[in-house]
């Protein structure tokens, strides 16, 4: 199934090669075809890398605050679609701002009416990017005015990150000015022997043509901005009229909500998928609303642009039918903001997350995939409180997952560990044969995820202050110590396997012993991690699981050679059980170190971690 599987997916990538192969193929031919084609790509190349540097840009010179806008400044409905129209206009990408959305919902930073709030700030921001094209497409060239920002721009990258950034921001400038004059340049050739206005629909049909034409080209070129400046230019060229203009712009806003679907889609996470769809909806919605009202709102359109001086200037009125129809959409949607998230809470209601984890007869399949994590959206990156809040839930998930292979290695029900003392028919019964070998839970179960938050960590800039370098040093030591423990429960397995299936003997006696033990160190365990870690009498109670675990380990290693002396046991059955008494005093050694990295953890997002266990009820908490 494995290698079936590896195939599958290799054919899947030489087609996909084959396919990008043959597409540049036929896009390098058609610039070979026609050099004004070429001019055309050209500038909307340009274009778009300009956008690109400066989105880039203002990122590094105020990403920072800006992130920690969007992700803190959430307390009301107005201040959330505030920061989204803030944001949006900042880094010129609704796309970017609903994306950070989503990776600050799906780690439980801000709620989905806030969420919902921020997309809608979001749509209303990105209609200055409109404003700003249309003020710049007018009839004069802009290249002129790129050559001295290009070079200030390069000078800046000397002297320090913060110039480094603002300098970004003036090649960015420079690269979309001379990318709209190119796509005039090429627009205004490629079209002078092509009359569009021949091959126009009129009526509805039209219209959808054209919906559909502005949504395809936001889906190829992956920027609203790049559709609408191309609108721009066909609209300066009459290639299209204000009606047609205001039909693109509508379907480009629907196919800016495509990209946060399909991350919202595959983040696997309810919040993230609900303000997904959430954006969807609204963009839909508000389209058809525009549709609808088409001809009413360009007439408004037409009235508020000869009010303000510019009734002859189409470009104008297209940045203004824009923005009222952000706004219109806006204006519907916020007195139901409140029903809206509750709908879309009974559309895609909460997942239950799963009592067990590792499914015993599942487990025992070797050709299953490798558990991968689960909430680490590299989208959280973008800010270091939400990739804190995302790695806490990872580093829960790791914990649930070990908890449940150390129970398998004890061949032990999860359920068990809730018990006040442990049953003793239980502790005495022979292993089922549905238990999972450890070794092999570990390398499926705990290795990926480890995996995946090392390098999760591993791209965050710990340099920023002392404060983070020991939150992320925390982060990993949590991490080690689980991957540690789950490695020395594998270890105790196979002699504990072995001896448990045989017949009774004092061997098996001294190994139901130490299971016995082990049940009950990981139910105090649990006990004291619900357990505030500030109260008094909290470090006694910790000091008696250690003083619990030394006293069983001299009682354990005396009784070990009591049995020695009196010939029930022999040499090489001791040496095994003082090697897996070692084991098990490094699990509760571990567990405890867990514990005492609660009480440390009082300032920090790890006060809330937390593991759970089949009943749902905490395990093991830090803070």
């Amino acid at each position: 199934m494995q290698d079936g599987s590896s195939s599958n997916r290799v054919l899947r990538q030489y087609t996909m090669a084959i396919v990008a192969l043959l597409a540049v193929l036929a896009l390098g031919y058609s610039f070979w075809a026609s050099q004004h084609w070429m001019t055309l790509c050209a500038g909307l190349a340009l274009f778009l890398f300009g956008m690109q540097c400066l989105e880039e840009g203002l990122r590094d010179l105020a990403g920072d605050t800006l992130e920690q806008m969007l992700a803190r400044g959430t307390s009301t409905r107005l201040r959330s679609l505030l920061i989204g129209l803030v944001g949006t206009t900042a880094l010129q990408s609704s796309t970017l701002v609903s994306l950070m959305t989503i990776a600050f919902i799906t780690t439980g930073l801000i709620g989905l009416t806030a969420g919902i709030a921020i997309v809608f700030g979001a749509n209303l921001g990105s209609t200055t990017g409109i404003w700003l094209l249309a003020l710049a497409g007018q009839n004069f060239s802009l290249s002129p005015f790129a050559l001295p920002l290009m070079i200030f721009g390069v000078l800046a990258s000397f002297f320090g990150p913060k110039a480094k950034a603002a300098g970004r921001i003036l090649l960015g400038i420079a690269f979309i000015f001379l990318g709209i004059d190119q796509i005039k340049a090429g627009f205004s050739t490629v079209t002078e022997n092509f009359d569009m206005a021949q091959y126009q629909l009129a009526g509805w049909l039209g219209r959808l043509v054209f919906v559909g034409i502005g949504l395809a080209l936001t889906l190829v070129l992956q920027s609203t901005h790049a559709t609408l400046m191309l609108t721009l230019a066909a609209l300066a060229l009459g290639q299209v009229d204000l009606l047609q203009a205001a039909a693109i712009a509508i379907g480009a806003n629907v196919g800016s909500s495509v990209t946060t679907a399909v991350a919202g889609a595959l983040g696997g996470n309810r919040s993230g998928q609900r303000l997904a769809l959430a954006h969807v909806l609204f963009n839909v919605v508000t389209a058809t609303l525009a549709l609808l009202m088409m001809d009413g709102l360009v007439w408004l359109t037409e009235t508020l642009a000869e009010l303000i001086g510019f009734s002859d200037n189409d470009l104008i009125m297209l940045a203004i039918f824009h923005s009222l129809f952000n706004g219109l959409g806006v204006l519907i949607f916020w007195p139901l903001i409140d029903r809206f998230a509750r709908l879309l809470e009974t559309v895609l209601p909460d997942r239950p997350e799963p009592r067990v984890l590792i499914d015993e007869p599942a487990a025992a399949k070797p050709q299953e995939e490798l558990t991968r994590a689960r909430y680490l959206d590299p989208q959280a990156l973008n800010s270091l409180d939400t990739a804190a809040a995302a790695v806490v839930r990872e580093l829960e998930h790791l914990g649930r997952l070990s908890i449940e292979v150390i129970c398998h290695a004890l061949y032990l029900p999860v359920s068990e560990l809730n018990r006040i003392s442990p049953d003793d028919a239980v502790m005495r019964a022979r292993p089922a044969e549905t238990y999972a070998s450890a070794d092999l839970l570990y390398r499926r179960h705990i290795k990926g995820v480890y995996a995946d938050l090392l390098s999760f960590m591993g791209r965050i800039d710990t340099t920023k202050d002392e404060a983070h370098r020991e939150f992320w040093t925390a982060c990993q030591m949590v991490a080690l110590q689980l991957v540690e423990i789950v490695k020395d429960a594998k270890h105790l397995q196979k002699n504990l396997g072995f001896y448990l299936r045989q017949p009774d003997s004092p061997t098996r006696d001294a190994y139901v012993a130490l299971r016995r033990h082990l049940a009950t160190v990981l139910h105090d365990v649990r006990l004291l991690g619900r357990a505030d870690a500030q109260s008094e009498g909290w470090e006694k109670r910790l000091q008696s699981l250690a003083d619990t675990v030394a006293s069983f380990q001299e009682q354990f290693r005396s009784d070990l050679f009591a049995a020695l002396r009196a010939g029930r046991i022999d040499g090489m059955q001791l040496s095994s059980l003082l090697n897996d008494l070692g084991y098990a005093n490094r699990i509760a050694k571990g567990l405890r170190t867990l514990l005492l990295m609660r009480r440390r953890a009082s300032g920090d997002p790890l006060r809330d971690l937390q593991f759970t266990t089949e009943d749902e009820t905490p395990l093991v908490v830090l803070g």
